[in-house]
């Protein structure tokens, strides 16, 4: 999602179908700027940290993220923004994701 693509600075970006983006969770560092992610969908993924976020937006398992599948065989994509803990609050009050998964991908 390009800066300014409809985004107000200190708005939490949504899940698009039209997009393709969804919301995955944290397995594991993989190094080299690559995470393991599991997504809604319920598949594994390996998502490349862009550079616009290395260094300044840092990423532990557990966190949950904003994804956004490449479409290629090899099930990797990209993050594309990583919520705070107060904006995970409130995607489990709108129903996107439960605590469930959460902490299942966190097992």
């Amino acid at each position: 999602m390009a800066k300014g693509a409809g985004e107000k600075k200190g708005e939490m970006p949504l899940p698009d179908e039209n997009e393709g983006t969804m919301l995955c969770v944290i397995l594991r560092n993989l190094g080299g700027g690559y995470l393991e992610v599991f997504c809604t969908d319920g598949e594994t993924y390996k998502a490349w940290i862009p550079g616009r976020m290395r260094r300044r937006v840092w990423m532990r398992p557990g966190d949950v993220i904003l994804f956004l599948p490449w479409g290629t065989r090899d099930m990797k994509g990209e993050v594309v923004y990583r919520y705070r803990r107060n904006e995970v609050n409130k995607l489990i009050e709108m129903g996107l994701i439960t605590e469930d998964f959460i902490e299942e991908a966190g097992e």
